[in-house]
């Protein structure tokens, strides 16, 4: 299990996935964090997990405190946008160096631009209600929409940035003949541990730093995974053709 957990964060040369699987888990960190900005700052709202928001409109239309239909039906509503978007931006791309780079850089800049927004009019100043508040959770989803198309396209087993329910399942569901423990567990194990990491971080920066710091610093991140797809681009080796 260790094994698999090292191999991903640090794969071996040749590995058919390549440098794929320690830049997807710098995405998971970057959705850990986004969700952790958006719950805690954009009121009760998620715009990368989207099961969790489901659930949100089904509170909302139960009228329970705090849960906003409007938020809800908006983040949904942009992320199934972005994934569409993302769908045909990288729709026939023939090497995966080049799908990291094209979907991560339209998911930096959108993260780029909220944190611009959220810089110029914090939402805390306007109330939950406010237009800025809406356009924040509308492009965020749009680009973790995005994120999760690149995500797709990649396919990455068991890496999925946001989605872990079926990750957690494969974790305890396999027989143990098929090794449970082995290095599909370490895989699994920490992609859920990285998002832990990230919603921890995301929590930090909104508690103790400011608004547009904790939407800057996961865009940071996506933007350390553009500049290494954009090494990858160039290389001829197996894991750059399509899965």
């Amino acid at each position: 299990m260790a094994h698999g957990a090292l191999r991903t964060a640090v794969p071996l040369p040749g590995d058919r996935h390549g440098p794929l699987p320690p830049l997807l888990l710098v995405l998971t960190v970057v959705s850990g964090m986004i969700d952790a900005v958006s719950y805690l700052t954009l009121g009760h709202v998620f715009v990368s997990n989207m099961t969790g928001n489901v659930v949100f409109l089904g509170f909302a239309l139960a009228g329970a405190p705090g849960f906003s239909l409007a938020a809800s039906l908006t983040a949904v509503t942009a992320f199934a946008c972005g994934a569409f978007l993302g769908g045909r931006l990288l729709a026939g791309l023939p090497h995966r160096g080049q799908v990291l780079l094209r979907g991560t850089a339209a998911e930096t800049l959108l993260l780029a631009a909220v944190a611009v927004l959220l810089a110029a009019e914090p939402v805390v100043t306007l109330g939950q209600s406010s237009s800025s508040r809406y356009l924040a959770i509308a492009v965020a989803a749009v680009g973790m929409g995005i994120q999760n198309a690149t995500v797709a396209v990649l396919a990455v087993p068991d890496l999925t940035t946001t989605v872990l329910t079926r990750t957690i399942t494969g974790i305890f569901a396999a027989p143990e003949d098929a090794g449970r423990w082995g290095e599909p567990t370490g895989r699994r194990l920490i992609s859920v541990l990285t998002l832990i990491l990230g919603a921890v971080a995301g929590a930090l920066l909104v508690l103790h730093g400011t608004q547009p710091l904790s939407l800057a610093v996961p865009a940071a991140l996506a933007a350390s995974v553009v500049a290494a797809a954009l090494r990858s681009v160039g290389s001829g080796a197996g894991w750059t053709r399509p899965a």
